[in-house]
């Protein structure tokens, strides 16, 4: 979702029931937002500037602090509010899914006449309401190493691990940080210092830890790590490779439908697998054992479009729960968009939402096409100053020309970069190639993080208001600027929000996006060796087996007309490929 689109967002949607995350890395966007939400609360603000000690994680700590105030505030009000059309409290159980038992007595309390029973019914779920839980995202690979006055590495000062402190010193309880991006060891070994992420009981923890992971492997992998730590990890959050915005981590060709099959199937042997690790790790801490694990909960996000397809993913493979992150973006009173990008979203089509090389990390990111952002660096460009200042330097990692990392996206870096390529001798085709390469970059840390900051009037970057927007593939689907109960609606069944008939399912449109990541990837081969034909056939045969699995399961669910029409379509394509790869598939 970025940075700045969900940076408020439990402000918004928190007291109604619905869980949101915010990203918490980027401490000068979060003191911006300190100082508006203590100016709309008529509160004295004080600047915790960075001259002062610690400033990164005391001012995720107190913005944190601020908003489960201000949530906190909220649920009490709602619970106060009557019972009549219109009010937040008739809002709060009119969003839940019909199978709610909660909607279901909400839906008794709308017939009764008599006024006692009434007033009892009223109270009893009063009584039930609660807020959603505000979780914080660490991008793991967003940690660079600060220093202090003396040029010397500030001990357990790095980025994501000021975020970690941050998080784990507010008092946010029934919460949990979300760790994307794949396995920091620098970050997950500081884990041990926080006893907030201990067991306060079975099953119960005041902050959780929870995974983004791509894969079974990945989940499995991490867990362990953290097992032997004494951390339990409470949930496994599973993201399609492709069909997702922002970063996307293609799998070696692993589709999200056999991956969730393999997760359905070993879920107890995961959890069993962690604890053998787990509680030998806490008892050597002197903390309390468990006689059987605590609980995982098993959730997927990445292009879910339809409540169809929520509920076959929550049935077939016993999914607990989805995540829509995408189409949130097109509802103000959930996230934070500026009018013109929020504009843009409403009219993307599919070919807007583009997989590039537009991040410094050199990981292939989803973004959309046509922003303030992108226009401000082909002006650059063209104004033959290509590059952008680098200000806030979360993304610094390259030491090519330098001593001390720079961004690839930065004014310096492309500066020497184009040096060094205007010598190299390359042939035309391959210098074009390097500087088209070099010229996609661009800065995400302000792009990221400036629409709240448009939106609310409050700068935190001086001149620099462009926006950059991240939306998974779906969002071409979507047109409606909608309510928070419209998109409840439509999550549920009740209504739909889809603007495109001719959407695929979304393990098809995952499958055609991975088929033209393969497609792009041999098409770039040149003079192969065996490690790269090797890479590139076992990839060609996931998708393959991809394929299979998915014609097995048409066999016995009733999927869309076209879906193993697309899915014959793919598998003559990859049959080609294969014959390009001079490899037998």
């Amino acid at each position: 979702m970025g940075i700045a689109f969900t940076i408020d967002s439990p402000l918004k949607v928190a007291h109604f029931g619905i869980t949101s995350a915010l990203s918490i890395i980027e401490d000068n966007l979060i003191e911006a937002m300190r100082k508006y939400y203590y100016q709309q609360n008529e509160e004295a603000y004080i600047p915790i500037t960075t001259k002062e000690k610690d400033f990164r994680s005391r001012r995720i700590t107190d913005y944190l602090n601020l908003i489960n105030r201000n949530v906190q505030g909220k649920v009490e009000q709602l619970k106060n509010s009557a019972f009549e059309a219109g009010s937040d409290l008739v809002k709060y159980f009119e969003m839940l899914p019909e199978n709610h038992g909660l909607k279901e007595k909400f839906r008794d309390l709308m017939h009764l006449t008599d006024e006692t029973e009434k007033k009892s019914l009223e109270n009893l779920l009063r009584k039930e309401v609660k807020p959603g839980a505000i979780e914080v995202n660490i991008m793991t690979k967003v940690d660079k190493t600060n220093l202090d006055k003396a040029g010397n590495p500030i001990e357990n000062g790095s980025d994501a691990l000021e975020a970690l402190k941050g998080y784990a010193q507010s008092n946010l309880d029934n919460s949990a940080v979300i760790f994307s991006a794949g396995m920091n060891p620098r970050l997950y070994n500081y884990l041990e210092n926080f006893r907030e992420f201990d067991a306060t009981g079975w099953g119960d923890f005041r902050k959780k830890v929870v995974i983004k992971v791509s894969d079974y492997r990945s989940a499995l992998i991490q867990g362990k790590y953290l097992a032997k730590k004494g951390i339990w990890v409470s949930e496994f959050r599973i993201e399609s490779g492709l069909n997702c915005g922002g970063h996307a981590f293609a799998t070696q060709g692993l589709l999200l439908g056999p991956i969730l099959e393999e997760f359905r199937k070993k879920k107890e042997e995961l959890a069993e697998s962690l604890f053998d690790l787990y509680n030998p790790a806490i008892a050597e801490k002197g903390l309390e054992t468990f006689e059987k694990p605590h609980p995982i909960r098993i959730t997927v996000q990445g292009g879910i479009g339809t409540f169809e397809e929520a509920d076959f993913l929550q049935s077939r493979y016993g999914i607990d729960s989805t995540g829509w992150g995408t189409p949130f973006l097109l509802c103000p009173e959930a996230t934070t968009v500026e009018e013109e990008t929020l504009q843009l979203l409403s009219i993307a089509k599919e070919e807007d939402v583009v997989l590039s090389k537009n991040s410094p990390l050199g990981v292939p990111f989803n973004f959309l096409k046509g922003t303030s952002s992108e226009k401000e660096k082909l002006d650059r460009i063209d104004r033959g100053i290509p590059g952008s200042p680098c200000t806030e330097k979360y993304l610094v990692s390259n030491t090519e020309f330098t001593k001390e990392p720079i961004c690839t996206a930065s004014r310096k870096y492309q500066k020497l970069k184009l040096k060094q390529l205007e010598t190299a001798n390359l042939p035309e085709d391959d210098y074009k190639k390097e500087v088209d390469d070099l010229l996609a970059k661009e800065c995400l840390c302000i792009g990221l993080s400036n629409s709240a900051a448009v939106e609310y009037k409050e700068p935190f970057l001086k001149k620099l208001t462009a926006v950059t927007i991240c939306p998974g593939p779906n969002i071409s689907n979507f047109s409606k600027v909608a309510s928070l109960k419209e998109m409840t609606d439509h999550i549920y069944g009740r209504i739909s929000l889809l603007t495109n008939p001719q959407r695929p399912h979304m393990f098809i449109r995952e499958l055609e996006l991975y088929m033209d990541y393969f497609r792009k990837q041999v098409k770039e081969l040149r003079n192969p060796d065996k490690k790269a034909l090797r890479t590139n056939t076992s990839f060609l045969n996931s998708l393959l087996e991809g394929i299979g699995y998915y014609r097995d399961l048409a066999a016995s669910y009733a999927f869309p007309n076209r879906f193993e029409e697309s899915l014959n379509k793919a598998e003559k394509e990859l049959e080609e490929l294969s014959s390009n790869l001079q490899v037998t598939a």
